[in-house]
């Protein structure tokens, strides 16, 4: 069933005050998205997830995972079914789940560009779950070294 308003207008309409909306005026007036569905979290068209038909999110899971949200665009018009979730486990290698991620955004037909991103985003979610390492002791050098010694 296609959409009874293009999400064209949609855009005009919700671009400037959404709930998704975070303004920053400190930071030289950028407009960021908190849209689950926005892979970049730019407020910005091309990204917006809860104006397009067809939309993909990455969110984390628990115990390291990651969750891939999918927008179906059969169930536009019923936001309550219109989102599905796919949570691939922690223990699984971190190569293997971008590969997986991508190959749910291809098979499904979304926009390279997005699966692209996904990617992107899985990868910094994965990579937000490893510890810092500590940083080591400076070693002292030269005359510094030749006194500490002393």
């Amino acid at each position: 069933m296609p959409a009874q308003v293009s999400s064209d207008l949609i855009w005009e309409i919700v671009r400037g005050n959404n709930s998704y909306l975070v303004k920053r005026k400190s930071s030289g007036g950028v407009q960021l998205s908190r849209d689950p569905l926005n892979l970049t979290n730019k407020n910005a068209r091309k990204w917006a997830g809860f104006v397009n038909e067809k939309a993909i999110g990455v969110a984390p899971a628990e115990k390291g995972g990651v969750k891939v949200l999918s927008k179906k665009s059969e169930a536009s018009q019923k936001p309550a079914k219109s989102v599905t979730e796919t949570t691939y486990s922690g223990g699984k290698s971190s190569r293997k789940t971008y590969v997986a991620v991508a190959n749910q955004a291809a098979k499904n037909g979304y926009r390279a560009d997005l699966r692209e991103a996904a990617v992107a985003r899985a990868s910094a979610i994965r990579h937000s779950y490893k510890d810092t390492k500590p940083t080591p002791e400076t070693k002292l050098r030269g005359s510094k070294a030749k006194k500490a010694a002393e």
